[in-house]
């Protein structure tokens, strides 16, 4: 990468409607302007129908990531019910299982949807999400077998497929809610994107618990068989609800101009992002390592200091620990904007430190008083949502080209699973061994490494236009060398043909002599700005 790539990616300002807009100007690869509808991305679609789209697909990504939400943290109450149920066949080991097929299936669903969303368009791999939480959902509801363990082995399959649909989700959802924000409200995009993503997928954890309430109380509390199996079907409803708007939506206009579908340069893409997709992905690793388990586990945490672990009593302080936690995905929606994503994300990461020394120090002291204790742990959880759980799909979002930012923002989530599984593997083993206050002081250890990674390998951004994040890529290609092709349908041309009059030539000036004008451009607006 050059040091005019790093001017022209790193030292942009806040957005501004004086900035150069890259989606309209004429020569760039299929622009077509349509003298009736000027604002229409294409001749083909009108800007009211883009306009709808872009609405629709914000809305629906809220929705089914509610149910994504829901499906990660289902397992804390029904790990206590199965528990119940089957005293002797419900092991650790078995629990781990169970809870981790969810984990191994989002793997594989954020890898393969992030590319399936690059290659085949925003909305085809949005539609395979979709069906896979469903199909995936009514398996685990029916997961039954000729022995205990034969129902633990098809509930631990379908919890899989389950995951794969939610694990696509991550990209699929949120490359598509960013940019259609990007079209739609560039000012307000990171607020609108952490409204639509991570409070619905924050907001899943109280729902599941009040469902499991509501459940517990219609069915009674020893009917254990139809309390989890009827939690699991709700969590198909939210994208059953959506399936429709979504078969409708348009790919955003940034994806249908800057789509590369075929001979991916992955070589250049890791040369270009490589700081950058340490930073998304080690950060992820990190908070993923720290809020999965202690998710996945803390109604168990919470039974355990809870007295004679009535399971209506963990279920309302798990309830409280879910209400505790939802402030910080506000705070950090708020902060976005205003102190920038790199430095929200550090601020949440410390909170990690002070609230998991806190309650791993005090540990015996907190643990008698469950409703401090319970307190104590969801500012520790609240602390997560307001820094890397906001902040990291944002980034993920941000930092990279539409043409490959599903795939680089499925890596990056991937790459957090991996931590999420490591850590619910190691959750266990860490209380045995070293005592159960030594989970929180991981959880510190983790925030200051978070910090640290942040700081290092996570730019400033602050909103810019995702088009400029793509403009920026486009001419990085052309000057390495690559000549495939960008867009599709209408709007495909050439990369070429969209960087300056002159390059291909012997040195490229017409290439850096547009980059310097356009740099001269964005300086002026910044100082306006400043001034």
């Amino acid at each position: 990468m050059t040091e005019k790539d790093e001017i022209a990616r790193d030292d942009i300002p806040s957005p501004s409607p004086d900035l150069p807009q890259y989606d309209k100007t004429p020569g760039l690869p299929g622009v077509v302007i349509v003298p009736s509808d000027p604002a229409a991305p294409s001749a083909a679609i009108s800007s009211q129908r883009q306009r709808l789209s872009d609405i629709f697909t914000i809305s629906a990504a809220g929705f089914a990531l509610i149910s994504d939400g829901y499906f990660n943290n289902l397992m804390t109450m029904v790990n206590v019910v199965l528990k119940k149920e089957y005293p002797t066949d419900y092991t650790p080991a078995v629990s781990t299982q169970v809870s981790n097929a969810l984990l191994v299936g989002e793997i594989l669903g954020q890898i393969t949807i992030g590319l399936t969303c690059d290659y085949l368009g925003r909305k085809a791999a949005i539609v395979i999400t979709t069906l896979m939480i469903v199909v995936g959902g009514i398996l685990s509801a029916a997961a039954s077998g000729y022995t205990t363990l034969g129902m633990f082995w098809m509930l631990t399959v379908a919890r899989g497929i389950t995951g794969f649909g939610v694990g696509g989700e991550y990209p699929a959802s949120s490359t598509s809610a960013s940019e259609a924000a990007n079209e739609h409200r560039l000012e307000q995009r990171g607020p609108i994107f952490i409204l639509v993503t991570n409070l619905p997928l924050s907001f899943g954890g109280p729902f599941a618990v009040i469902v499991f309430l509501i459940v517990l109380s219609a069915a009674g509390a020893t009917r254990y068989s139809t309390i989890w199996r009827v939690c699991m079907a709700v969590g198909c409803v939210f994208p059953l609800s959506v399936f429709y708007f979504r078969i409708k939506m348009l790919n955003s206009k940034l994806y249908r101009r800057g789509a590369i579908k075929k001979s991916v340069p992955y070589g250049l893409v890791l040369r270009y992002y490589w700081k950058d997709l340490i930073g998304t992905a080690g950060a992820w690793f990190l908070y993923d390592f720290v809020t999965f388990p202690n998710g996945v586990f803390s109604g168990t945490i919470i039974s355990s200091v809870v007295p004679n672990s009535d399971i209506l009593k963990t279920a309302e302080y798990q309830l409280l620990l879910g209400a505790i936690s939802l402030p910080g995905v506000f705070i950090g929606a708020y902060l976005c904007n205003r102190i920038g994503r790199k430095h929200t994300m550090m601020l949440g990461f410390s909170g990690y430190l002070v609230f998991g020394l806190i309650i791993g120090l005090a540990y015996t002291h907190l643990t008698p008083i469950t409703p401090l204790f319970v307190i104590f742990y969801g500012l520790m959880q609240s602390s997560g949502n307001l820094g890397p759980g906001d902040m990291l799909g944002l980034l993920s979002s941000e930092s990279y080209a539409t043409a490959v930012r599903g795939t680089c923002y499925g890596f990056s989530a991937a790459i957090g699973k991996t931590g999420a599984a490591v850590g619910t593997e190691v959750f266990t083993p860490i209380q045995n061994n070293l005592g159960k206050n030594w989970t929180f002081i991981v959880a510190a250890i983790c925030g200051v490494v978070g910090v640290a990674v942040t700081w290092v390998f996570v730019r400033d951004l602050k909103g810019a236009d995702l088009a400029v994040e793509d403009e920026a890529f486009r001419r990085y290609l052309v000057r390495e060398g690559w000549r495939g092709e960008m867009g599709e349908e209408d709007l495909k041309g050439l990369a070429v043909e969209g960087v300056g009059e002159v390059v291909g030539g012997e040195e490229g000036e017409g290439e850096d002599a547009r980059m310097e004008s356009e740099e001269g451009k964005r300086r002026e607006v910044g100082k306006e700005g400043e001034a």
